[in-house]
């Protein structure tokens, strides 16, 4: 490895590293496999593909894995995890990456490795049961410092019972593009899991479209459970494991009903003038209708999920990301960015791309995201519609026993209807204000203003689209204008080309002329706003602020993909650590690593390798 990848900050080793179980403690294992020992001693083969029920998942221990090869290690993951620096050369982190050690040890016991069992609505359509086909869970890790909480899982670890027809491997290409991006979004600030190392597996051929190398990803996140994992609850009757499974996460994963949003509640004694306001959100109209309408606990941890999650997809539009396949296994309850197959930063900016090649009615597309996690989360609040429903009566011994009579029929599909509703609302509300939030930071503005949404935000959208120009590169170059270079018409139609293509801008019908004056016109705005936010005399730090929320670099497709064929076919491998550090620190104008090479991947997209698209295969 790489002595870069060393930060030098505080940490433990492996060993050190305080482990937990609670997932597996407080839910209820696959019946076949109840305990760690009814799994190990089993044959490794014996815990292949099959249907699990009344379980939410089963014991099972990564394949062994024949002479691994440790490629990356990412220093911002070890630190957050609290694993001090240079543990990553030893045996036992290799060990441990690679899926040959885990916790559990058969005459001592301990912390057994697992596989989730969840469902999942895919392009719209039920496919069933789902589950980590190809992701083992090795433990629950608390970094000592921060006290946080992460599950730390391998991808590409083997068969599970959730396998289906597959072999429960990852190959190497889809490995290196997971590592790499999930560590860019969250030096972005865009919630995600995240990827500790990348580790090849040389004498592993697995075949997908060709016969590919595998790897392992040794990822972690907060949580692993998705919206999917309430589908398959709902649509098999398990209601007694929804209402386990949600109190789990209120307690165990948010910490506490305590830390879930306060209840909702409607007075009748509210003014006309309040009801009417367009701050609350809420009309008269509608206040007649929520009236009687009371939230229990489970309505504050549907509206905690929605509301995680339209800060999750605000930042994919901020930001240009596409997930590609935000079916509901893919859809995190915590409000992570999760489980990446054809995903995509945007090059020109286009509304209908989707990076997945299979998405055909461009169901996924960058426009869609916002009102396909709303409708996943719809289905969950379908799931959860019994407990939301019940509202007061959710703790009563009948309910809880029997479930819903016919004669609480009408009441508890009405306010399950209504708090579904409204969460609906808040989740607009809620991803306007993120997503305002997000692009006035981007634009280097301090305040907001309503008129900003349509004579920047849109305009500014608009105008990348028509000329067909770059999404990221525009604000980055944006940032590193001064506004003094555009105090007059003929200084701002000078500038406009500063965001064309290397060979130019594109659209039908545009001329020189045409283009430049769209532009010049958007930064004549652009140029009053900012100076009413900073003045004539605040450049440097106007400037600094919006570098330091406008990436220099970003892992796009062409960049992966020349990664991956370095990596796989050339055998380099000092190209994973450098563009690793320059995913970890996006902002930076330049790294020390290598100088053409930086500047290569943060110059112009190849003009044959923008919106490139890729398949779910890995």
């Amino acid at each position: 490895m790489a002595s870069h990848l060393s930060t030098g900050s505080a940490g433990v080793s492996i060993s050190e590293l305080p482990k937990s179980n609670v997932f597996t403690s407080k839910l209820p294992a696959d019946p076949s496999f109840e305990t760690p020992e009814a799994s190990h001693k089993a044959p490794r083969e014996s815990l292949g593909p099959r249907m699990v029920r009344g379980a939410l998942f089963t014991y099972v221990r990564p394949e062994p894995a024949e002479a691994p090869e440790l490629l990356g290690v990412s220093p911002r993951a070890m630190e957050d995890l609290g694993i001090k620096a240079g543990e990553e050369k030893t045996p036992e982190f290799q060990a441990l990456v690679s899926g040959n050690d885990f916790a559990w040890k058969e005459e001592s016991g301990g912390i057994y490795p697992w596989a989730q069992c969840y469902g999942g609505w895919q392009f719209g359509s039920w496919a069933g049961q789902l589950g980590d086909g190809r992701a083992i869970s090795l433990f629950e890790s608390t970094n000592p410092q921060t006290k946080t909480r992460y599950e730390l899982q391998l991808k590409g670890a083997g068969r599970t019972p959730y396998s289906r027809f597959a072999d429960g491997k990852a190959v190497l290409r889809s490995s290196i593009r997971e590592y790499i991006v999930s560590e860019a979004l969250n030096a972005l600030g865009v919630p995600t899991t995240r990827a500790l190392s990348l580790t090849l597996l040389p004498k592993d051929k697995v075949l997908r479209e060709r016969l590919e190398p595998g790897a392992i990803v040794a990822r972690f996140a907060e949580s692993w459970l998705r919206i999917g994992t309430f589908d398959l609850l709902r649509v098999r009757g398990e209601r007694d494991l929804i209402r386990q499974l949600s109190t789990f996460i209120a307690e165990d994963v948010f910490g506490g009903w305590e830390n879930l949003p306060a209840a909702v509640n409607v007075r009748e004694e509210q003014t006309a003038a309040e009801m009417d306001s367009p701050q609350r959100g809420i009309s008269r109209d509608e206040i007649q209708e929520h009236q009687g309408v009371e939230e229990n606990r489970f309505a504050r941890l549907y509206r905690e999920i929605t509301r995680r999650n339209a800060k999750t997809v605000a930042a994919w539009q901020a930001y240009g990301f596409m997930n590609g396949v935000l079916n509901t296994d893919n859809t995190s309850i915590y409000g992570l960015s999760l489980d990446y197959g054809p995903f995509a930063f945007m090059d020109n900016f286009d509304p209908s791309y989707t990076p997945n090649h299979d998405d055909h009615m461009l169901r996924y597309a960058y426009k869609n995201q916002p009102s396909i996690i709303w409708w996943n989360l719809v289905r969950l609040g379908e799931s959860l519609g019994e407990l939301i429903g019940a509202g007061p009566r959710v703790d009563e011994e009948g309910f809880a026993k029997d479930g819903v009579t016919e004669e609480m029929e009408p009441e508890i599909i009405k306010r399950a209807e209504t708090i579904i509703e409204r969460a609906g609302e808040e989740f607009k509300a809620v991803f306007l204000n993120e997503y305002k939030s997000l692009m006035s930071q981007r634009l280097g503005l301090k305040t907001q203003k309503e008129s900003d949404f349509q004579t920047l935000f849109s305009d500014m959208l608009d105008t990348l689209e028509a000329l067909e120009l770059d999404f990221n590169h525009f604000f980055r170059r944006l940032s590193g204008l001064s506004l003094s270079d555009l105090d007059t018409e003929e200084k701002r139609t000078e500038k406009a080309s500063i965001f064309w293509h290397t060979e130019g801008f594109g659209g039908i019908g545009e001329t020189d002329a045409s283009a430049r004056d769209r532009i010049a016109k958007w930064l004549d705005n652009w140029r009053s706003r900012a100076l009413e936010d900073w003045g004539a005399e605040n450049e440097t730090e106007r400037q600094a602020a919006m570098k330091a929320v406008n990436p220099n670099f970003i892992p796009r497709g062409w960049i992966l993909d020349e990664i991956i064929e370095r990596v796989e076919r050339k055998g380099d491998r000092e190209v994973l650590d450098r563009v690793m550090q320059m995913s970890l620190n996006p902002f930076k104008e330049e790294w020390g690593l290598n100088a053409s090479e930086e500047e290569r991947f943060c110059g112009d997209v190849p003009k044959y390798k923008r919106a490139m698209m890729c398949s779910c295969s890995s």
